[in-house]
This record gives structure tokens, C-alpha cells and sequence, in this order.
């Protein structure tokens, strides 16, 4: 296969691409997370996502400690290409690290940001070191 569709995405001087996660079924968004070529054509391949982690500079497969994978459903790209839209099936209701549903938790109100969405999962049992 070709390579001329990840030419068609406007990477950042960086070489990343802005990604949103959109839960299949509910439309809910989850995260925003960033890709570089090799995580985009990655989650082609294998049908889960796999992000670029830019404050470890590395390939992030998500779920690899958590186990909270994201099958791929659809991938999407806007109309000024320079962002990605994974509709995905999040497995075990969990995408946040802060074992949230989702990654969107604090909403405003009156002057401050208030968390709205409960914890699912304690985060010391999600990322438990054996």
C-alpha cells in the first residue's frame, strides 16, 4: 500500500497531528491525543489506536499498562487535513489515566473548574506495578 495518504495530513513542524477519540455509539469525545506517521499507519494496521507520547517521546499503544484498549471503528480526517477523528470502542469503559470515562472531567462554572465525572477505577489498581 501506498503512502500517499499520510502525505495528505498536515503534520505540525513537530510532525504530529491533533487526534480525537470519539466513543462508537454514544458520540461521547473521550481524549485528545497527538500521532505522528508511524502511530497513524499503526492504527491502520492493527485496527486499535496508537498514539505518539510527547512527553515521553515515544509510541503509546493505548492500553498497554491499563488494558483499556481502543478498538478502531472509523478514522476520519477534517477538511483542513490537520486533524484526526478515531471513532473507537474503549474497552473497559475507562480512556482516562485518572480512571475517568473520559478525559473531559473538569467543566467551568463560576470562575473555576469544578470535577464533574466520577472515578471509575482507582489509578493506583489500574496502573498497579507488579
Amino acid at each position: 500500500m501506498s503512502d500517499a495518504w499520510l502525505d495528505e495530513v498536515k503534520w505540525t513542524a513537530d510532525g504530529l497531528v491533533a487526534v480525537i477519540a470519539q466513543e462508537s455509539g454514544t458520540g461521547k469525545v473521550l481524549m485528545l491525543a497527538w500521532m505522528n506517521r508511524e502511530a497513524l499507519a499503526l492504527t491502520v494496521e492493527k485496527q486499535v489506536a496508537v498514539y505518539w507520547s510527547r512527553s515521553r517521546g515515544k509510541l503509546w499503544y493505548k492500553g498497554e499498562e491499563s488494558g483499556h484498549v481502543q478498538t478502531v471503528k472509523d478514522i476520519r480526517l477534517d477538511c483542513d487535513n490537520d486533524v484526526v477523528l478515531l471513532e473507537v470502542e474503549q474497552k473497559g469503559g475507562i480512556a482516562c489515566h485518572t480512571g475517568r470515562h473520559n478525559c473531559f472531567f473538569k467543566q467551568y462554572q463560576n470562575g473555576s473548574w469544578v470535577e464533574v465525572e466520577a472515578v471509575l477505577k482507582d489509578p493506583d489498581e489500574i496502573y498497579a506495578k507488579s
